[in-house]
């Protein structure tokens, strides 16, 4: 492995076309529309996207060299030394204090600047938590979820009060990344979890993998369906109680809406319902549900924001994906987790 494409894969270049979106759709939500600033917000977005990533692969090194897919990850075959995993988590800190303050040059500090410069210390403090110490104690998946959410309410506290389609959103994402973590993640991991003593949701609530056989009890598929049903139903929280009357083309919208979510319950299910461990078929089901999953708040917002740019968010990660993958030898649909 060259040293361009070991760093592509350290800072997870494929992913960060969905990872950075959430700070954009932050500011969407309180009615922003200028490209520079959306544009700083995402750059922002990716940055705290991969800060949190490489400190949990420095953490989760010896972890990672228990399993033979992830041999190959930078920093357990040595390509990139630890040293220079911390350094570049400094670098990415410290160029996301400076895109936000040049996102506010020439703007009062005023209370909601406040609050966004609070969100993404908090966001800081909490993924950091969770990725050096969230393996040792159950729970953890909360601070990563509350983490990423306090990056979407950045994109909006940054340029005023957010709206009550904020606070749904903010929720939205919260279940988005703990269902990630908690539930696609506890799946994912349960072959080995265990032998580094690691304390999570899914070990305690009896998911395990004996041979190649996979078994996961009532109560986490409940856990992880709950967390669907629940975005489910705030999905289309906007259309039952604030209207959104103006929109002439509502019902195609709530039809497309529906598909989505569908799609996303459906893989939900096929996912808890597995019986054997394949790490092949749990990537793709994991990869599946992330696409679309991230259409599904762009479709709801595309009354506030328009269809061009609901019709753009949709679809960019999906092509950043696509474009990217492939050059540093992803499989689609199997990404190195």
């Amino acid at each position: 492995m060259n040293k361009v494409t070991a760093y592509a894969r350290l800072l997870r270049i494929p992913g960060l076309g969905g990872l950075g979106i959430p700070a954009v759709i932050g500011a969407l939500t309180v009615g922003v529309n200028d490209l520079l600033s959306l544009v700083i917000l995402f750059i922002i977005g990716c940055l705290a996207a991969i800060y949190g990533f490489i400190l949990n692969d420095y953490a989760d090194v010896e972890l990672d060299r228990l399993i033979k897919e992830l041999k190959g990850k930078p920093l357990v075959d040595g390509t990139i030394e630890l040293k220079t995993a911390v350094f570049v988590c400094f670098l990415c800190a410290m160029f996301a204090f400076f895109f936000l303050f040049l996102l506010w040059h020439g703007k009062i500090l005023d209370e909601f600047k406040f609050i966004a410069l609070t969100s993404i210390v908090l966001a800081g403090i909490l993924g950091s938590i969770y990725d050096i110490y969230g393996k040792k104690f159950v729970g953890s998946d909360f601070l990563v979820a509350i983490s990423m959410a306090f990056i979407f309410l950045l994109g909006a506290t940054s340029f005023g009060a957010p709206a009550t389609i904020t606070w749904i959103v903010f929720i939205l994402t919260f279940n988005q990344i703990l269902h990630m973590n908690a539930v696609e993640g506890g799946i994912k991991d349960a072959d080995h979890d265990h032998l580094m003593g690691v304390k999570n949701i899914a070990l305690v609530s009896g998911v395990k993998v004996d041979g190649d056989n996979l078994f996961i009890p009532l109560r986490f598929k409940a856990f992880g369906m709950g967390i669907r049903l629940f975005s489910a139903v705030l999905l289309f929280t906007p259309f039952i109680f604030f209207g959104h009357s103006y929109y002439p083309w509502q019902l195609w919208q709530l039809i497309i809406l529906a598909i989505a979510t569908f799609g996303v319950l459906f893989f939900s299910v096929r996912l808890l319902s597995l019986k054997k461990f394949d790490r092949n078929a749990i990537r793709k089901y994991i990869a599946i549900q992330s696409f679309l999953r991230y259409s599904l708040v762009p479709i709801m917002l595309i009354p506030l924001i328009g269809i061009l740019p609901g019709i753009i968010l949709v679809f960019f990660p999906i092509i950043w994906y696509i474009t990217f993958a492939p050059l540093l030898g992803e499989k689609l649909l199997r990404p190195r987790m």
